[in-house]
């Protein structure tokens, strides 16, 4: 067997132009799922047996390559694990907390905040994997650039995409410059020609419309422009209290704290079929801790005392103090565009309810929940207090289930026999 039967054309186009074409970086830019992780986690491979040849002509013992991504914990999951279960590919850890391979130190770099400048700096690299560059900053990416000064140093990095503000974007991938020795490939879902026909039509017929669409699937690099749920149908959506289900599977509730601003507290009811139904809403200004308390006792005693809420992280001593008050308070999931993402997915698979009476400032927030066309992926704050509880609720719980339930597809053994040809 050989590598063609493990990877799709447009990876084997990619492996093509990495054993063949002169480059100082690579992007894989494109859709989710189209498979540029998994071709550029095999590309690292190959560039740390290409340092390890490279080092052992320049006489150093100790070579460095860079491993980035936007946390440490991103960097485990998307790269070495992903490695160790796809390729067999056993990594080691030492003291220092670098990994090593092929006689090479892997020095991971966190890229998603200035304070990633600490782990880039006082080396000499023989080049770096970047993963997921829009989730860092700038002045981190560019001071791996900077490491990456031996002769024949590269950089290989991929990312989904973004706002076409990002400054990667505008910076990098449009720079045209021929002495940028720079290659680029733009992926589609439908590039991944590995994924079943059946899960492709259903990702399309259940991503959003616009920017979720354009930018999970096309992998194109668009802007959110206007209302932020835009597949939000009253007519449809907003049902008499007799209509909903007295039962559900189980209850949900998400917490935004407020004070000046408004705070609120939402609990959804999940169905059998996985549908959700906003069937309580608490949104108020200028109220205390011990008010929200009190509240949240109430809807235990109608819900039962192990409902979660999912609370913004914002505030982490009324979180503990929901704790100490026997409330099962839990951590929200703070990314904003992809909880977004989940909630207008539900929306627009028909399977987002409201309850006619439950709502108190759903129904105006919602129409005035807006992106921000002056700040890259963000939307207007204002209008998004009930918008931040429901985001909380079903995003946290759905983006949680997702990760538990998690397994690699991919054969180990059978890549791994196929990689064999090449010494990995």
């Amino acid at each position: 067997m050989s590598l063609s039967d493990y990877l799709t054309p447009k990876q084997l186009k990619v492996l093509h132009t990495y054993l063949h074409d002169d480059f100082d970086m690579l992007v894989l830019t494109g859709a989710i799922r189209s498979g540029k992780t998994f071709i550029d986690n095999l590309l690292f491979l190959f560039e740390l047996q290409r340092v390890a040849q490279m080092a052992k002509a320049n006489h150093d013992k100790h070579p460095q390559y860079i491993l980035a991504g936007a946390s440490s914990d991103s960097i485990n999951k998307n790269v070495i694990i992903s490695c160790e279960n796809q390729f067999g590919i056993n990594f080691k850890l030492d003291r220092h907390c670098h990994y090593k391979l092929f006689g090479v130190d892997i020095t991971p770099v966190s890229t998603k905040t200035l304070g990633g400048l600490a782990g880039a700096r006082g080396f000499t690299s023989y080049g770096a994997y970047v993963n997921e560059v829009t989730l860092g900053v700038e002045p981190v990416f560019q001071e791996i650039q900077q490491r990456c000064s031996i002769d024949g140093a590269r950089v290989i990095a991929d990312t989904n995409p973004s706002n076409p503000e990002h400054w990667f974007k505008k910076d990098y991938l449009d720079n045209k410059k021929k002495k940028a020795r720079m290659i680029q490939f733009h992926f589609t879902i439908d590039d991944n020609t590995r994924l079943s026909k059946r899960y492709i039509e259903g990702i399309k017929a259940r991503t959003p419309t616009g920017m979720y669409y354009d930018r999970a699937i096309k992998g194109l690099w668009v802007t959110g422009e206007g209302a932020v749920y835009k597949d939000f149908d009253e007519r449809k959506m907003v049902i008499p209290d007799k209509d909903v289900p007295t039962s559900f599977h189980k209850y949900i509730a998400g917490v935004d704290w407020g004070y000046q601003h408004f705070g609120s507290i939402v609990v959804f009811g999940v169905d059998d079929a996985d549908r959700w139904y906003l069937v309580e809403e608490y949104t108020e200004q200028y109220k205390e801790i011990g008010y929200w308390t009190k509240i949240a006792h109430q809807l235990q005693k109608k819900y039962g005392r192990d409902m979660p809420f999912y609370c913004d992280t914002a505030r982490p001593e009324h979180i503990d103090h929901f704790k100490h008050n026997e409330i099962n308070a839990k951590y929200g999931w703070k990314s904003v565009v992809s909880g977004i993402s989940i909630v207008a997915s539900l929306m627009k698979q028909g399977r987002f309810f409201v309850a006619q009476n439950a709502p108190m400032k759903f129904l105006e927030e919602i129409y005035n929940y807006r992106w921000d066309d002056k700040a890259e992926d963000a939307v207007v704050k204002e209008n998004d207090d009930c918008m931040d509880a429901c985001r909380y609720a079903i995003a946290t719980y759905i983006h949680d289930e997702e990760q538990h339930s998690y397994y690699p597809t991919n054969s180990r053994k059978n890549i791994s026999s196929g990689l064999k040809r090449f010494g990995l």
